[in-house]
């Protein structure tokens, strides 16, 4: 037990009489029960008790082990009530089960709506394949009756017949005969020596544009394509009746000697333009031979 003495003051410790303070009384334990309990606040409360804080430490320790006690105490007498408290509900395993159903049932369910939604996708995923290819046997269609009219427009203005027909140029025909059916239009320049009338390279720019629209039409779909094969023969002519024209307005330009000289370069470079430079520079060639 602690001793406190009243008058803690120089004077009192000289003094030979002291006074024995009465022990505090334990703390409450409803102290302890209020809602808003809070340490630090109770704490502050017992500033007025007279008692020190290793005496107020041993008096908190002790009750803590005498709560435990009690807990422990409390375990052991309602030991066999807490192991039979699972035993005593009645119809527990009954709602168990009853859950334990509904949940299958709402996991069938679930698994009845992912496969239908799979089966969906696939039927979605199948729709779009189709479309694609639908569009791209539309796309393919197109082409080939692109291909077709631009061929049918090429063959009527170069007088090219179809379907195993005689071509335009027959055997022993000259290129100078070709060049002079064909059709001038106004844009055609006049030699300024001798007045005759040059081809009309603008006609010829216009088929030779026709014709590599084809070629990239073929390439664009294919020249394994059944309809573009049964289609070669066709192409061959009206590649060979442009080649004609070509070679016709060469000669015909090479012979206008200067006047002819900017055609001559236009000419070269539709040839160019056509991929076939080496053609019109053995024109230009046996034409040199021959002065």
């Amino acid at each position: 037990m602690s001793k406190f003495y009243l008058n803690d003051t120089p004077s009192s410790t000289s003094s030979t009489s002291s006074l024995d303070l009465p022990y505090p009384a334990p703390l409450p334990r409803s102290d302890f029960l209020s809602p808003d309990f809070l340490p630090s606040l109770y704490l502050s409360t017992l500033r007025n008790r007279h008692q020190t804080l290793e005496d107020l430490r041993a008096e908190l320790r002790s009750r803590s082990q005498l709560l435990s006690r009690e807990l422990l105490d409390l375990v052991n007498a309602h030991y066999s009530d807490f192991l039979s408290l699972g035993s005593s509900l009645t119809g527990g395993d009954e709602k168990v089960e009853e859950v334990r159903v509904g949940l299958l049932g709402f996991r069938k369910e679930v698994e009845g709506l992912r496969r239908r939604v799979e089966e969906r996708r696939g039927e979605v995923e199948g729709l779009v394949r189709e479309r694609v290819g639908v569009r791209r046997e539309v796309t393919v269609g197109r082409a080939l009756l692109d291909v077709n009219t631009r061929l049918e427009e090429l063959e009527e203005g170069l007088m090219v017949e179809s379907a195993g027909k005689t071509d335009k140029v027959q055997d022993g025909q000259d290129a100078a005969d070709v060049s002079d059916s064909e059709e001038l239009s106004d844009e055609d320049e006049e030699d300024e020596g001798g007045g005759a009338a040059f081809m009309s390279l603008s006609k010829l720019q216009r088929q030779l544009q026709q014709y590599m629209v084809v070629r990239q039409l073929t390439d664009h779909v294919g020249l394994d394509h059944p309809f573009l094969v049964a289609q070669k023969p066709r192409m061959t002519r009206v590649r060979s009746a442009i080649l004609l024209d070509l070679s016709a307005a060469l000669k015909q330009a090479y012979a206008a000697g200067d006047a002819g000289q900017r055609r001559v370069m236009n000419i070269m470079a539709l040839y160019r333009d056509m991929d076939e430079a080496r053609e019109a520079i053995g024109i230009l060639k046996g034409l040199n031979k021959r002065r």
